[in-house]
């Protein structure tokens, strides 16, 4: 980036008019609309002006061209000034700010990726610096590309956890291409915002978190300028002193007035008076990037060769999970992989051995790894792979959440699922996971039960839009696959079949293995059990479910590692409900467990072969 040259008098003001039109807008749409926030939109105008109008460096009718600078608005609540600067860069029509919050309109009260010019949804606040790491990251070290990332906060959100954890991440890894702008106005929501204008305590805890910390009048677009042409060797925060509501007689710093939208006389009154201010209706154009950002194709990514493992051999699925990687790697030099300091649990070490300038080790900050993981997906640069326990992606189901509403292409690993990673105890037990990633809108839940799964899954997750999940487990168990059986979303495996099977048992990852046993032993009872693979949870093969069912008098028996609320034999439930003759039982984890052996925690649960048999003795003399 250039070194810093003082606008002149006339860019000066015309950055001040453009700040003034800004306000304008943001209080002509929320008033129209009948809510959202006007005054968190005026605090924020000269920002917005300067840093689109003079800063960044973008294609005006091409928001997502991919050398574009970005830009993430963290403090959603203010999205009418984010649509008033694209009306005022000639993408969006003027008109159509006053269709704010209707619901035929693509102009929501947050933003959200429908709109072009919008990465990820924010509004859940306290994630947007998260995502704009990953998108700095991936231009610093993948695309080793000149555009450059901003992202606007607010002051109230700075007393979520997760800002902190990015500030660290940023550090870290010098991200010198990162500003953030913190809009100190002062008041939160309800009150005001605990350091209020304390801007020196705001600078210090930057400046500890390894930033270039600057303070600025944030109402001097003078200052502003200034600012933003500062480039060193370290992320910049500009620290904006502001004033909610600024430009509103008689609002500017009053409390009680978040999320209020002015009365229309008031309003009327108000931007007469702004537009007095204004010298010339003259607009500024946006500079054009450089143009230096590779072109990427990430789709259609396929493993170079099939998998290469022996039925009966014995191998965990965490561990196949990072051979799978590892090889997934090779396919595509976009694939990358992410981890929260567990990478020799869950095996995404052996990505980072083959490809260590695709690894981001994002340390213990789990929030944080997954918003990293929506940043570096943008754009469809990357296709990130995060690896934790399974256990602690709980921690993170709000930016999980987020992801979907961002429509983001990213996959999620949670290894150490459920009592059979044994001595630990609970608080490393995922047996809450597959209820959590059921209830994302249009996620992909794989469970895979061996090793040639597991790579399948991989392979599939790769290509599959939205979130995907893969379930991997600490137990080595067989390979019951041959290497070139095929694997589809949402096509089950008839693992185990007879003519006269009595009960349908279905099973994932160790119990599918246990139902493989109970299998056994029952055999000598003269009862036959059909088992079931279901390979993923969401979505569920509710046909081969329901032929199975059938033809084994309608029985269903599924066994999980997992407590019983939300997880497979709910999956099951919901989808054949409603049918004639079909009852399900189910087998799960009723209770908090507690360390032991995996067999005995198996066992003491009632999920292990002998309580699988002992269910479907129960449901064959039931009849």
């Amino acid at each position: 980036m250039e070194a810093y040259h003082k606008p002149d008098q006339q860019k000066l003001q015309a950055l001040k008019d453009t700040a003034n039109r800004l306000r304008i807008s943001s209080i002509q749409a929320t008033t129209a609309a009948g809510s959202g926030h006007p005054t968190s939109c005026c605090s924020a105008a000269e920002i917005m002006a300067v840093l689109f109008f003079h800063t960044m460096r973008y294609k005006a009718l091409d928001p997502r061209n991919p050398h574009n600078d970005r830009f993430v608005l963290s403090k959603g609540h203010a999205a009418p000034i984010l649509y008033a600067v694209w009306a005022e860069a000639g993408f969006l029509p003027e008109s159509e700010l006053l269709n704010l919050r209707k619901i035929s309109s693509d102009l929501d009260g947050h933003p959200v990726p429908k709109q072009a010019f919008t990465d990820v949804a924010t509004g859940s606040l306290g994630q947007g610096l998260g995502a704009a790491c990953g998108m700095a990251y991936t231009g610093k070290y993948f695309d080793k590309a000149s555009y450059r990332v901003y992202c606007m906060l607010g002051d109230g959100e700075l007393s979520e956890g997760s800002v902190w954890e990015a500030m660290a991440f940023a550090s870290i890894y010098k991200l010198d291409n990162l500003v953030a702008i913190l809009d100190i106005n002062r008041l939160g929501q309800s009150d005001p915002a605990p350091l209020q204008h304390q801007m020196d305590v705001y600078q210090k805890r930057c400046e500890a978190f390894g930033w270039n910390a600057v303070i600025v009048d944030g109402h001097s677009v003078e200052e502003l300028c200034k600012a933003f042409g500062q480039v060193k060797n370290q992320p910049t925060v500009i620290i904006a002193k502001t004033f909610k509501g600024r430009g509103i007689t008689g609002i500017e710093d009053k409390e009680s007035w978040h999320g209020k939208p002015l009365p229309k006389n008031m309003a009327d009154q108000i931007i007469q008076e702004i537009y007095g201010q204004i010298q010339s209706k003259k607009k500024i154009l946006a500079t054009p990037p450089q143009e230096d950002a590779p072109s990427v194709d990430i789709t259609n990514i396929r493993m170079p060769t099939p998998p290469s493992y022996k039925v009966g051999d014995k191998i965990a699925t965490r561990k196949a999970y990072g051979q799978a990687l590892a090889k997934l790697g090779h396919a595509s030099d976009r694939i990358i992989a992410l981890d929260g300091d567990t990478k020799n649990s869950t095996f995404s070490e052996l990505f980072k051995k083959e490809h260590p300038d695709r690894f981001i080790e994002c340390y213990i900050a789990e929030q944080n790894m997954v918003s990293i993981a929506v940043g570096c997906a943008t754009r469809d640069r990357t296709v990130p792979f995060c690896s934790t326990f399974a256990a602690f992606f709980t921690r993170a189901f709000d930016q999980i959440r987020m992801a979907a509403i961002s429509e983001s292409n990213i996959n999620l690993c949670g290894s150490h699922c459920g009592v059979s990673i044994g001595e630990d105890g609970p608080s490393q037990m995922a047996l809450e996971d597959l209820a959590m990633f059921r209830s994302i809108p249009m996620s992909t839940v794989f469970y895979p039960s061996d090793g040639v799964a597991t790579e399948k899954a991989v392979e599939l997750a790769a290509n599959t839009k939205g979130i995907c999940f893969i379930r991997t487990s600490r137990p080595e168990n067989a390979i019951i696959y041959n290497n070139n059986e095929d694997f589809q979303i949402g096509q089950a495996k008839v693992v185990l079949k007879n003519k006269d099977d009595q009960v349908t048992v279905i099973g994932a990852g160790v119990t599918l293995h246990e139902a493989l046993a109970a299998a056994d032993l029952l055999k000598r009872e003269k009862i036959n059990i059909r088992v079931l693979d279901p390979f993923t949870i969401k979505p569920l093969d509710k046909k081969l479910i329901l032929d199975s069912a059938r033809a084994t008098k309608g029985r269903i028996l599924t066994v999980e590692d997992h407590y019983y609320e939300g997880g497979i034999g709910e999956a099951v439930a919901s989808a054949v409900v409603g049918e004639p003759g079909v009852t399900v039982t189910r087998l799960a984890v009723g209770q908090v467990p507690r360390s032991g052996k995996p067999a005995e925690l198996l066992k003491m649960f009632g999920i292990d072969r002998d309580a699988i048999a002992q269910a479907v003795r129960g449901l064959v003399t039931r009849a």
